[in-house]
């Protein structure tokens, strides 16, 4: 057996509706399943779905008690830096997103630009943001990093 793919990343929302509501307007996912389960204090969870339907990012309401990195923090400055550092989204005009998420509440990290990695140098072009909901967000036009061929 091997590994397929990535199968979702989970975030937990601060204000549910408005993540929901960033990642269907803004990124073009579409929700999937929806459900909640007392067990664990889920009053709202929804899988949402790509565009390619390749990538689901799962969503838990505020309250919710699941499995996490580290501990919720009490105030948004007392945010800790995990192994998670972000999510990183293919688009086709990282300028046009990068836009469109700003005007939907995300603040910019790193504007729209051009970086040069490693030797031989492969360009890419990018754009980092932090959602309305706080997880740092990564745009970058399709790039080949399979240098081996």
């Amino acid at each position: 057996m091997s590994v397929k793919g990535l199968a979702h990343v989970a975030i937990q929302a601060k204000d549910y509706q408005a993540t929901l509501t960033f990642y269907t307007q803004v990124l073009g996912f579409k929700v999937g399943h929806h459900w909640s389960l007392p067990s664990f204090q889920i009053k709202e969870a929804a899988m949402l779905i790509s565009p390619d339907q390749r990538t689901c990012i799962e969503i838990f309401d505020n309250e919710a008690a699941i499995p996490a990195q580290g501990k919720k923090a009490l105030l948004e400055e007392d945010i800790a830096h995990g192994a998670l550092l972000h999510f990183a989204f293919y688009v086709d005009n990282v300028e046009e997103v990068y836009q469109k998420a700003l005007a939907h509440g995300a603040k910019t990290f790193i504007e729209p630009d051009e970086l040069s990695l490693g030797e031989p140098p492969l360009v890419v072009r990018n754009a980092l943001v932090h959602s309305p909901n706080g997880e740092v967000i990564e745009f970058i036009e399709d790039v080949d990093f399979d240098m081996s061929s």
